[in-house]
């Protein structure tokens, strides 16, 4: 009877010293879960504790906070890439509009001064001016748009089998009288067998669409277009304008060369980030004058 009793003692209290150790344990790990959430430091959880479970518990608690490092660090870059982007949009903006403010104030001037024929002339070239400027505004403000379509197209991709030849083909057919009007008669090298992908037709001719309009805005004249048979798409020009360092940059937000007239830079910035949605790859290249796109996506197999 005793001994039971002696036992029955010796569990509660065993018993109780566990359950004071993980009470300990347990303020152990809220003081440095607040610790480390308030100093936003480096630091992982300690416990001295040697409860296997416990320990276990101070693992994946470790496993959590690292990833909510990491996404906090992604979105610090991303909220620092939002802010460079936003303060490259208000000078894009303002820019222009300075300008069409600036032009107009100088009409209202001119007109208070100088004689009948004299102002038509001076109203003509101020309106050119004008109307140069509100058309880049304009193209600032559909490529923004277009940014924030491709960017929400982006996160539900409907997957569809393609024909990356008919796609191209028919791009092209789009972009027949714009390349007509700048003088840019194509050069087309595409196979007659189809080139199966699973992919998205309507990003896939965005994508083609943005690159073809980036020749049109870099291009000494000339453009061919090449697609091979393991679904790889080139798209090469002449570019005096370009050079290595600015080549390697053409993917990057709103970024634009002097020698591209009414650019926003989003075009390229769009294509990348639709072909790796897609699951392809781009890169540009810059050698002898000549600059290159190529976009490649994996081909289904038969």
């Amino acid at each position: 009877m005793w001994v039971f009793i002696a036992v029955l003692i010796c569990i509660i209290v065993i018993l109780l010293i566990k359950i004071y150790l993980m009470r300990k344990t347990a303020m152990e790990i809220e003081e440095g879960i607040a610790t480390i959430l308030k100093t936003e430091s480096n630091a992982l959880l300690t416990i001295s504790s040697h409860d296997g479970r416990m320990r276990k518990l101070a693992v994946s608690l470790n496993a959590a906070l690292r990833e909510l490092r990491e996404k906090r660090r992604c979105y610090e870059q991303g909220d620092l890439r939002l802010k460079e982007a936003v303060a490259n949009i208000s000078h894009d903006i303002r820019t222009p509009l300075t300008a069409l403010c600036g032009y107009l104030d100088l009409l209202e001037r001119e007109l208070a001064q100088m004689p009948e024929q004299e102002n038509r002339e001076t109203i003509k070239r101020y309106l050119e001016i004008m109307e140069n400027r509100a058309a880049v505004l304009t193209q600032l403000t559909e490529e923004l748009f277009r940014y924030a379509v491709a960017a929400s197209e982006m996160q539900d991709v409907i997957w569809e089998e393609v024909l990356l030849n008919h796609v191209l083909e028919e791009s092209l057919a789009v972009y027949y009288a714009v390349l007509k009007n700048n003088e840019i008669a194509p050069v087309i090298n595409i196979p007659k067998d189809d080139i199966k992908c699973k992919l998205n037709k309507n990003l896939l001719t965005r994508i083609i669409g943005n690159i073809i309009g980036n020749a049109i805005k870099y291009s000494d004249g000339d453009l061919q277009i090449a697609l091979s048979k393991e679904g790889e798409m080139v798209f090469s020009n002449h570019a005096s304008g370009l050079d290595e360092v600015r080549t390697g940059k053409l993917f990057e937000r709103f970024y634009t060369v002097q020698s591209a007239s009414k650019s926003t830079g989003l075009g390229l910035s769009i294509a990348k980030q639709l072909t790796e949605r897609l699951g392809g790859t781009i890169d540009a290249g810059y050698k002898e004058g000549v600059l290159s796109v190529r976009i490649r996506f994996p081909i289904k197999e038969e």
